[in-house]
């Protein structure tokens, strides 16, 4: 839950001529979209900038690949300035994993190859951590941090993981499957005291916080652009500070590998590069529209809204209360508990995501954590108060109907 309970339906966000937010996007009018941080979703002015870079690359391939590399450059500074970081410092990948897939590739171990995670790390990151701590012969110490513990629980409970083995620390900034933020900024510094490097895994944070890395210590911070942002897809930073910056390479080698970071990652072959260089539209078209102070507002009391009336709605066909109390909460993001039987793991949760889509029309996040299901709630400024009505009074009583089934299919001998 957020500190102040939004109640009444927020007025929507408008264009400059009166018509709805949505209407700058091409999304399917014919299904509600409220999972806008899973996969993003890119307004038509980005994706209209996007082609006509396409058209020019495919125009004259031997002149756009040769000067590639100065565009991303040019590129490079811009999103350095919404992110509040030196150009210098950033580089871009594809995607946050894949930032922490170039981290784990440069790292080595130095003391005992343990790795410090949280039980709320995004799986792919994860995964990439424990196959690190394989090559190393070491192992993945997972601190547990409960979903309602406040900034001095969640600190203590990863503190507590670090010791004499440990050659790195990954935590996530803002949490994808519980939508609660970490105190990366504690952690960072003790891990700094210690002399272990900190991978910060902000892939919701661009867009979503004003400045994710103002206060943050840390060696390697990755975020994506192509969420929050709404720039075309695959498009994320990699931010890296201090001497171990100078170990990152793109997965890939090519004919850059011999200049130094981030200028190395500028130059990748025959990539799509496109996305990258369409990125500050996306970004520059929502700070024009309603500014990026506006937009965070908004979508924080949409989700803050959302939240009360799928929870009321649950609560009202299960006689639970379905309000989750999470210690750190980010804005633009909630949670609701789903009834007893709904997404008991990451697989459920999928499985359900697809069917909700499949036979309800909706386009949601349900998530897992601890054995219990919740929907994940992340709104943007194309979302009305109308999307979370839908889902209450057309989805809730179906969901409420499955659970009551998968339960009875549960107890059947």
């Amino acid at each position: 839950m957020s500190e102040t309970e939004v109640t009444t339906a927020p007025r929507p966000l408008l264009l400059a001529d009166g018509r709805p937010a949505a209407r700058t996007w091409s999304l399917d009018p014919a299904l509600k979209h409220l999972n806008h941080g899973s996969f993003g979703a890119v307004p038509l002015v980005a994706q209209e900038r996007q082609e006509l870079l396409r058209v020019e690359m495919e125009r004259s391939p031997v002149v756009w690949f040769p000067a590639l590399p100065q565009r991303i450059a040019a590129t490079r500074v811009q999103l350095a300035a919404f992110l509040h970081v030196t150009a210098d410092d950033l580089a871009l990948v594809p995607n946050a994993s894949a930032g922490a897939s170039v981290v784990y590739a440069a790292l080595s171990r130095r003391r005992g190859g343990e790795i410090v995670v949280t039980d709320h790390g995004y799986g792919a990151v994860t995964m990439g951590a424990e196959r690190l701590a394989r090559r190393w012969g070491g192992r993945v110490r997972t601190a547990r941090v409960p979903l309602d513990a406040d900034e001095d629980q969640a600190y203590e409970a990863v503190a507590a993981e670090i010791g004499q083995a440990t050659d790195l620390v990954v935590v996530d900034q803002i949490t994808s499957a519980t939508a609660r933020r970490m105190p990366v900024e504690r952690i960072g510094a003790e891990a700094r005291r210690r002399g272990i490097p900190v991978l910060v895994d902000g892939a919701h944070a661009p867009g979503l916080l004003a400045a994710p890395l103002a206060d943050a210590t840390y060696d390697f911070w990755v975020g994506n652009l192509h969420k929050w942002g709404c720039a075309p897809r695959g498009t994320a930073a990699l931010v890296a500070r201090g001497s171990l910056r100078d170990r990152l390479h793109p997965l890939i080698d090519s004919w850059g590998a011999a200049d130094p970071y981030p200028d190395r990652f500028d130059q990748q072959g025959t990539i799509d590069a496109t996305a990258y260089l369409a990125a500050p539209t996306a970004l520059d078209f929502v700070d024009r529209t309603w500014g990026w102070p506006t937009a965070r507002r908004y979508m924080n009391d949409m989700a803050d809204y959302g939240a009360h009336v799928i929870g009321t709605a649950f609560a009202e066909l299960t006689g639970t209360d379905c309000r989750v109390d999470v210690g750190l909460p980010v804005p633009g993001m909630r949670l609701v508990r789903l009834p007893g039987g709904l997404a008991a793991s990451r697989v459920e949760a999928d499985a359900l995501r697809d069917r909700v889509a499949r036979e309800l029309g909706v386009e949601a996040a349900f998530t897992s954590f601890g054995g219990t299901g919740y929907l994940r709630l992340s709104a943007h400024v194309y979302n009305t108060s109308a999307d979370y009505e839908y889902f209450a009074e057309e989805c809730v009583p179906a969901l409420g109907e499955w659970a009551r089934t998968a339960r009875e299919q549960h107890r059947a001998p």
